[in-house]
């Protein structure tokens, strides 16, 4: 995981979540892109989903935060692979909770895969009744077999 820390403490956190294939790096330079005042207290996360094989991709290694065996509604979910990242993505939410940081100042972000899961994380969260920040989804081409 990258952790990109604010100068002083930090009292919001975005965690960006990668999409399929790539890995954490692959959204560091936007922190820089956002131009933000120096001084801001925002710490970022840029996790790394595991390595795994991806059925729809010849059973390929890559980064994914679960598995995909196809496209359309036939097509099985990776209920195992998905319940395995949601572990990982709620011990980063924990973390942040035990930092100081209140739930609702911590941003979800994901691309593709990634946005899929933030998507899927912001909402069980909210079903527990206990609300996390905003969720900022760059869903394109985001597939979870259904």
């Amino acid at each position: 995981m990258i952790e990109l820390l604010p100068q002083g403490p930090a009292n919001a956190c975005v965690i960006w979540l990668h999409g399929l294939g790539a890995d954490g790096n692959d959204f560091v330079p936007i922190v820089e892109a956002l131009d933000l005042p120096a001084g801001h207290s925002i710490r970022f996360l840029f996790p790394h989903a595991p390595v795994r094989a991806v059925t729809l991709n010849n059973g390929v290694q890559m980064r994914a935060w679960f598995d995909i065996a196809g496209i359309g509604k036939q097509a099985p979910e990776d209920e195992v692979g998905i319940r395995e990242s949601q572990v990982m993505i709620d011990g980063l939410i924990e973390d942040q909770i035990a930092s100081g940081i209140p739930a609702q100042r911590i941003l979800l972000a994901g691309f593709s895969q990634g946005g899929c899961m933030a998507l899927l994380r912001a909402t069980i969260w909210a079903g527990l009744g206990r609300n996390i920040g905003p969720v900022l989804l760059f869903a394109l081409g985001g597939v979870t077999g259904r």
